[in-house]
């Protein structure tokens, strides 16, 4: 299915031998799978790039933002050079990390050939218009080769000013990944392909998902689905 190239299945299971069962499951109609390291009870790097075919983008999202990696600064890089040295084909670092070890991360990933996606998550609200661009300019300026906005909706007007920021990225010619977290938010997970982001968030069909609002796999693939049929 062409669809599925915009599509990134999360893997997050704490239990490694389930989280390959559930990325391997994954692989075959999603173009990238996230391997979430922060929700592994013993975060490890090579057991998903030896036996996954499929483009892979690692994350180690920290507590402090909303992730479940309690360690150090240090200890978390060290995970995500692992995983850029080791041939994946992404890792996401967030805007709000130390700025020396971003940019170290991400000069190593030019080395490798691995794109640097930058994040910032609100898991409470939307900002305005005004503070949403201050955000997508920081991830425009910060190297990346994806940005990559994400906050919490209340209503549609939250998702619109989301959704909106996907103008200046085609502007400016910067992929971005923006959508909405939440029940409010859940059209935008769909909406942000249609209108023009890099990539949207599902979860496998049996697993966990990593944010409110996240479709299944199946789910999202059925809806897409609708937007292709010649009528």
């Amino acid at each position: 299915m062409a669809l599925k190239r915009n599509i990134c299945v999360s893997i997050a299971d704490g239990n490694l031998e389930r989280a390959l069962e559930l990325a391997a499951g994954a692989a075959g109609q999603a173009s990238v799978l996230e391997i979430r390291l922060d929700a592994l009870d013993r975060p490890v790097v090579a057991p998903f790039i030896e036996r996954l075919d499929v483009p892979l983008l690692f994350t180690c999202r920290p507590t402090w933002e909303g992730g479940g990696f309690a360690g150090t600064e240090e200890e978390r890089f060290v995970l995500l050079e692992e995983a850029v040295r080791g041939g994946a084909a992404y890792v996401d670092v967030e805007l709000r990390a130390d700025e020396e070890l971003r940019q170290k991360l991400i000069g190593l990933s030019r080395k490798h050939r691995a794109k640097v996606i930058v994040s910032w998550h609100d898991f409470k609200t939307t900002a305005s218009s005004q503070a949403l661009q201050t955000i997508f300019q920081a991830l425009y300026r910060s190297g990346a080769d994806i940005g990559k906005i994400v906050t919490t909706a209340r209503n549609f007007q939250d998702v619109l000013r989301v959704l909106a920021l996907q103008e200046s990225a085609y502007e400016m010619g910067f992929p971005l990944c923006a959508f909405c977290m939440g029940q409010a938010g859940m059209v935008s997970r769909i909406a942000t392909l249609e209108l023009g982001g890099y990539m949207t968030y599902a979860a496998p069909d049996h697993g966990q998902i990593t944010a409110s609002g996240q479709l299944s796999l199946s789910k999202m693939l059925g809806a897409l689905e609708c937007f292709n049929e010649n009528p």
